[in-house]
C-alpha cells in the first residue's frame, strides 16, 4: 500500500511539474527544430468581424479604433454581429454605417459561436480577423497578422493581447499568466504551430472556416480543425490589442470555468489533434500544454491525498513535503485578509489555486455534460469614451 501511495504521489507531482516547468524547457530544448518564418507585408482583401452583446459602453470605441487601423479602407470590410443586443449597441453601431460599418444583427440571443456561424459566411474578405468590442488593437496589428499567410502552410496567426495595468490584484495576476502563456505561444510558434488562436486578435483564410455548434468555443475549435487539415498556426507577438480583465478574482474564476468546459469540448470534438502520427509534435503540445494543465488540480489533490497517509506513518521526508503543501494553500488563503492578500507571494498563489478550483469545476461541468452557449461578460468598466491605447493613465502591462 506504501508503494502505491508514493507511486501516486511522485506521479502527481511529476504532472504538475511536468505542466509548469517541464513544457517550457521541452520547447527550449526543441528550438533547433525551428521552422523558417516566411512573411511578406501585403495588403489582402480582411474581414473585421467584432463581436458583441450589450457593448454601448465600448462600442464607439472599437469602431473609432478599428477605422484608424493602418490599413486601406477599401480592403478593410468591418462587421459588427449584434447578439440581440438591447442596450444601444446595434444604435450605435448604425450610426457607423455611412463609414462602411455593417451591422448583423442575430435575434433571439445565441451566442457568439452562432453569430459567427450565420454571417462570417456572407463576408468578402480573403482572411478574416476576430475581435471582441472591447480589445483596442494598436494601428499596424492587422498589417502584422495577415504578412504570415504569404506562407501555404499557415492556416491562421494569433495576435498578442496584453492587459491594462488597473493595480487590481485580479490584473496583476492576469498579466503574469500571461507573460508565461507569451513565452509558450512564441516558442511553439517557433517550432511548429500555436496551439490555439485567441478570441481578440486572431486571423484566419476564409475557406478555412467551418460552422460551429452553440457551445462551441471559436479560438480553439477552428484552430484545431485548421491544424486537423493540415495547416498550422504563428504566433506574432507584435500584433498587439489591449485589453482590461475582469475586476474581481471572482470574475475570473467564472471566466476560466466556461473557457475550461468549452474548450475540453473542443479537444473532444477533434481527437485526432491528439494524434502524433496525424498531426506530429502538435499532438504532444496540445495534450500538455492544454490537457494535462486542465487536469492539474485533479493531481494536486492526488498529491495531497497520498502524502497524507505517508507523512502519517512518521517518515520526516513526506511530513516536510506535506507541511510544503499545507504551507502552500494556507498562503493562497491569506487573500482575504486586510493589509496581506495585496503582498505578492499571497495574490499570486491565491490566483494559482483558484484558476485550478476553475479548471476543477470546468472540467467536471464538461463531463457531467454541461453545455454553454451564451454568458454575461466579465470585465472592469470601459475603456473611457475616446481614450487613447496608451494612455498616460493607464499603461497597459504584459509583454512587448
Amino acid at each position: 500500500m506504501e508503494l502505491v501511495l508514493e507511486i501516486l504521489l511522485w506521479a502527481s507531482l511529476a504532472g504538475v511539474l511536468l505542466t509548469y516547468v517541464g513544457y517550457p524547457l521541452l520547447l527550449i530544448a526543441a528550438r533547433p527544430l525551428a521552422r523558417p518564418r516566411r512573411i511578406v507585408d501585403s495588403e489582402p482583401t480582411v474581414s473585421f468581424v467584432i463581436s458583441a452583446f450589450n457593448e454601448a459602453a465600448v462600442i464607439a470605441d472599437k469602431l473609432d479604433n478599428t477605422l484608424t487601423l493602418d490599413y486601406p479602407r477599401d480592403r478593410l470590410e468591418v462587421a459588427v454581429i449584434s447578439d440581440a443586443s438591447d442596450d444601444g449597441t446595434d444604435g450605435i453601431v448604425a450610426n457607423y454605417a455611412d463609414r462602411g460599418v455593417a451591422l448583423h444583427r442575430q435575434s433571439p440571443r445565441t451566442g457568439k459561436s452562432m453569430g459567427l456561424t450565420r454571417f462570417v459566411p456572407q463576408l468578402t474578405g480573403e482572411f478574416v480577423v476576430f475581435s471582441d468590442a472591447n480589445s483596442m488593437y494598436e494601428r499596424d496589428a492587422v498589417r502584422k497578422l495577415v504578412r504570415h499567410f504569404a506562407d501555404p502552410s499557415v492556416g491562421f496567426a494569433v495576435g498578442h493581447q496584453r492587459y491594462y495595468a488597473d493595480g487590481t490584484d485580479a490584473a496583476a495576476s492576469e498579466s503574469l499568466y500571461w507573460r508565461y502563456e507569451t513565452f509558450l505561444k512564441i516558442q511553439e510558434s517557433r517550432i511548429g504551430s500555436v496551439v490555439c488562436g485567441d478570441g481578440a486578435i486572431y486571423a484566419i483564410r476564409r475557406e478555412l472556416f467551418e460552422p460551429l455548434r452553440a457551445d462551441d468555443i471559436n479560438d480553439l475549435y477552428l484552430p484545431l480543425r485548421i491544424v486537423a487539415r493540415g495547416f498550422r498556426g504563428v504566433f506574432d507577438a507584435e500584433a498587439v490589442c489591449y485589453e482590461r480583465t475582469a475586476a474581481t478574482f471572482s470574475g475570473e474564476f467564472r471566466r476560466k470555468v466556461r473557457i475550461i468546459n468549452r474548450s475540453l469540448r473542443a479537444v473532444l470534438r477533434v481527437p485526432q489533434v491528439l494524434n502524433p502520427f496525424r498531426v506530429g509534435r502538435f499532438a504532444w503540445q496540445l495534450g500538455i500544454h492544454k490537457v494535462l494543465r486542465w487536469f492539474v488540480p485533479f493531481l494536486l489533490i492526488a498529491a495531497l491525498l497520498a502524502n497524507i497517509p505517508l507523512a502519517a506513518r512518521g517518515q520526516t521526508f513526506y511530513q516536510w513535503l506535506l507541511g510544503l503543501q499545507i504551507a502552500f494553500y494556507s498562503l493562497a488563503c491569506l487573500r482575504p485578509v486586510a493589509g496581506i492578500g495585496s503582498i505578492k507571494p499571497v495574490y499570486l498563489a491565491s490566483y494559482f489555486c483558484l484558476m485550478n478550483l476553475a479548471a476543477f469545476f470546468g472540467v467536471l461541468s464538461c463531463l457531467f455534460g454541461s453545455r454553454i452557449a451564451v454568458w454575461q461578460p466579465e470585465r472592469a468598466e470601459a475603456l473611457p469614451s475616446q481614450a487613447p491605447v496608451n494612455s498616460p493613465r493607464e499603461q497597459p502591462s504584459g509583454v512587448a
